[in-house]
């Protein structure tokens, strides 16, 4: 928010960041403000005019809201239809179900969502709340400092910063000393940025953003901007994610089982009056046929295998979000990241130190530990500069060096000097920045040239270079150091750093290549720097691209050009976007791994969002996965979850269309060659009772070893071609027991025939739940899932509830009968299958 003065009291906003532009005496007028900040009740006027400094997050959900939402899946809607159907024609056994059914889905989405929710609202609680104001009782009354309510901050308020302060709102500063800002969560900058409070703006040097945090220095500052007018909550309204894989092949597989689910009813009413002269009477079976194509565990099923994935990932802090993306990590086959705090610790490492010549040179790397030692001891920054610390750790001895009086790191200068006393003789040692320090120095053209182009290269290394000199300083001159005098410098040399990996990304990422996840790393640093770190983690770089060089090329060309390369640097937000856009189109699963509001674009890019906890908040609203930490063996631990829920929700699709679609075809044949009904509709509802009470189970599998080895994605044509397979062969072994039945058998009668194949139906789904399987072993649930629906297909017939559904004992010869075809089938099912997962390394659909 930014005001213009209508009048003195009641500023009003100008458009834009007008503030941007102007001095601080011009800014301190336009918010009617001053150096020793508002009067109270001045401030608490604007705080009910313009509202708390809060970022608009998303309100919570009702649970009658969140509970229409997930009706809005397309199969769930289609079993609404058939319930609907179900229930005009007077089927209420059928209709219960699938309302039963349906409910029960949308109640186990919706509260694995909220408890989604309502760990993410406690991650909030984890941010700084408070901020020091300066503020006044009156007019006249002196000013007092004091900490209050981050969200209690108005435009106009003067606000005191130091080390380690959260910036609160979006400020101009006032006065600023030594000031460096990390905003990397903003800008993707790795390096701390330093901060001036200059009169005549100079770019953005003046300004502080609110997401950013203090490094060093401390300074006074005015808020120009709180709340949504803030550029982090400006930042945060992205577009919304296009439809994730998950999306996509949910909706592709619904889609078409309703085009089968409105062409089979007709048609087989339409065969069943023609042929055997049945009229609407048959009206109840063509829905029970319907019905039995349907795979109506599917939304139960998804939904309880992505909830327990989530829920045995929330104990190890992973917070899932949105129940789908658990499978869009397990399908993700490109991972795009950052560098910093995920390839690197974020904290520099010596590597080396270099002579005016280009060769090795210890001595430069002692006087740029001189330097390091006593800047710190005797300037007693703040906070240590992580620079000097890594040169500490690695240097060797300084010898017998007392410090007299040093001057730390200057954002301005780009230097640090230190004065010591080395033996009787007093020096100054010099150590920052390469230009400023050959500045200082007394070089000749050549050799400044040289020692340029020398710190070009080490620079091209991807290596961070500071410059080291040192001067005599004559025994007559005082005993003390002031900035600026540092001249006539003697040339020492270059100590260089680099970025410390993570120790724990090699590993990490050679999982994820184990995985079939290939890495992709796009940084806002320089090419060199990032492909060095991919080396030195064993990652293979291959290309390495400037995204300045993508800016002219059409997609097609991006896509390519992406495809090959493992860094992408000197990307803006926007072109992180546009290279997880680009990286979609062609037919990659993406994941973004990111934690700033630079991310923010990229994330809703992609088709599933990652974020650590400490992420800014607006990027933490995004993500659809949180995890405890910036961590990609973290990332790794979701992948896996991710991949056993998919594949266990594959492998339900599998054998529940395979079994459903076998019993229509038969059904439907049957139906034709008899006289009577192949089955009744009670005994159709029961028998998917039975069914889908037993694929519950298929949620808690065990999944194969195959099922982690590659990405595991839903692909519709895939599954499609498996189900027409086996489907067809369980056609077979249902026609080959019609067979048996009439012919070898001679049954006569509706019930009896009735029965025969209802108890064939039960053996050979509980056959194919075991066989239809990638090569496992069976759990605990599935076992006694099976067990219990061959135990009902035997024992139903011949229990006191058999008249009730129309079933008839049959002789004993009949069950050896019809226990040899389910035998000769679960052979010919487990022959097909087990060379199929073998030998094609579980393609999965």
């Amino acid at each position: 928010m930014v005001w213009a003065p209508e009048a003195p009291s009641t500023p009003s906003r100008p458009a834009g960041d007008e503030v941007a532009a102007l001095s601080r005496l011009q800014v301190l007028r336009l918010l009617d403000s001053g150096p020793r900040g508002l009067v109270e009740a001045e401030a608490e006027s604007r705080l009910l005019r313009h509202g708390e400094n809060v970022l608009p997050g998303r309100r919570p959900v009702s649970w009658p809201r969140r509970l229409a939402r997930s009706l809005r899946d397309p199969f769930t809607m289609v079993l609404l239809a058939l319930g609907v159907v179900s229930a005009l024609i007077a089927s209420w056994g059928t209709a219960g179900v699938i309302v039963l059914l349906v409910v029960a889905s949308c109640v186990l989405r919706s509260n694995g969502e909220y408890r989604a929710d309502r760990s993410t609202a406690a991650l909030r609680e984890l941010v700084a709340t408070t901020a020091t104001v300066r503020r006044r009782a009156s007019e006249d009354a002196e000013p007092w400092e004091r900490e209050i309510p981050v969200d209690q901050l108005v435009p106009g308020d003067v606000v005191k910063l130091g080390p380690g302060d959260l910036v609160p709102a979006d400020v101009r500063l006032l006065r600023a000393r030594g000031l460096t800002v990390h905003q990397a969560p903003l800008t993707g900058e790795s390096a701390p940025v330093p901060k001036r409070a200059l009169d005549l703006p100079e770019g953005d040097d003046h300004l502080c953003r609110q997401g950013s945090s203090v490094v060093s220095g401390s300074a006074l500052a005015v808020v120009a901007a709180t709340g949504a007018d803030t550029m982090l909550a400006g930042s945060s309204a992205a577009p919304a994610r296009r439809p994730s894989a998950f999306d996509r092949s949910v909706n592709g597989i619904s889609w078409t089982l309703v085009r089968l689910m409105v062409i089979i009813p007709p048609v087989a009413l339409v065969a069943g009056a023609v042929l055997r002269g049945r009229g609407l009477e048959a009206l109840p079976f063509a829905v029970a046929v319907a019905v039995g194509l349907t795979p109506e565990m599917l939304p139960v099923v998804v939904t309880t295998a992505l909830a327990r994935g989530s829920a045995l990932l929330a104990r190890s802090g992973v917070i899932v979000k949105r129940l789908a993306a658990l499978h869009d990590v397990g399908a993700i086959d490109v991972l795009c990241m950052d560098k910093t705090g995920t390839l690197t610790r974020d904290r520099p490492v010596l590597r080396d130190s270099i002579g005016p010549d280009g060769g090795p040179d210890p001595e430069v790397l002692r006087w740029a530990a001189i330097n390091s030692f006593w800047t710190l001891h005797l300037a007693d920054p703040p906070v240590p500069d992580s620079l000097d610390e890594a040169i500490l750790l690695g240097a060797p001895d300084q010898g017998d060096v007392e410090g007299v009086d040093a001057s730390p790191f200057d954002p301005v200068s780009r230097i640090s000097c230190a004065l010591v006393r080395d033996g009787e003789a007093h020096r100054v040692v010099v150590k920052g920045a390469v230009e400023p320090v050959l500045e200082r120095c007394t070089l000749s053209p050549p050799d400044r040239l040289r020692a340029a182009r020398l710190a070009d290269r080490l620079a091209e290394e991807g290596l961070r270079v500071l410059a080291v000199a040192t001067a005599d300083r004559p025994a007559d001159r005082p005993a003390v150091h002031r900035l600026g005098e540092e001249r006539g410098l003697r040339f020492a040399g270059f100590v260089t750093l680099a970025d410390e990996p993570s120790p724990e990304a090699p590993g990490a990422l050679a999982a994820l290549s184990r995985r079939g996840i290939t890495p992709k790393v796009l940084t806002g640093d320089h090419p060199a720097t990032a492909a060095r770190t991919c080396r030195d983690l064993g990652l293979s770089v291959g290309a390495v691209v400037n995204a300045g060089e993508l800016a002219d090329l059409s997609d097609a060309e991006l896509a390519e050009a992406v495809g090959r390369a493992t860094v992408v640097a000197r990307c803006t937000p926007e072109q992180k976007a546009r290279v997880v856009r680009a990286l979609r189109a062609r037919g990659h699963t993406v994941g973004f791994l990111g934690d700033g509001v630079n991310d923010l674009a990229a994330m809703r890019a992609a088709d599933v969002g990652i974020c650590p906890r400490g992420a800014v908040d607006v990027t933490r609203e995004a993500a659809d996965v949180v995890l405890a930490a910036k961590d990609l063996a973290a990332v790794d631990h979701a992948v896996v979850a991710g991949r056993r829920s998919t594949g266990n929700i594959v492998t339900y699709l599998r054998i529940a269309l395979s079994s459903n679609l076998g019993n229509v075809i038969a059904m439907l044949a049957a139906g034709l060659a008899l006289p009577f009904l192949p089955m009744l509709p009670v005994q159709v509802l029961v028998q998917n009772l039975c069914f889908d009470a037993a694929q519950l189970a298929l949620a808690f599998d065990r999944a194969g070893p195959d099922v982690l080895r590659r990405p595991l994605r839903l692909r519709p044509r895939a599954l499609l071609g498996f189900v027409a397979g086996f489907g067809a062969l369980n056609a077979v072994a249902d026609l080959v027991t019609f067979a048996v039945l009439t012919w070898v058998l001679g049954v006569e009668g509706a019930p009896a025939f009735h029965t025969g194949w209802f108890i064939e139906n039960m053996l050979t789904q509980a056959v194919i739940m075991l066989l239809l399987r990638p090569i496992s072993g069976v759990s605990r649930p599935l076992g006694l899932a099976t067990g219990a629906l061959a135990a009902v297909g035997l024992l139903l017939p011949l229990s006191p509830l058999a008249d009730a559904f129309g079933l008839v004992a049959l002789p004993a010869t009949s069950y050896l009968w019809l226990l040899a075809v389910v035998v000769l089938y679960g052979g010919t099912l487990l022959v097909i299958t087990r060379r199929r997962f073998r030998d094609r390394g579980r393609r999965t659909p």
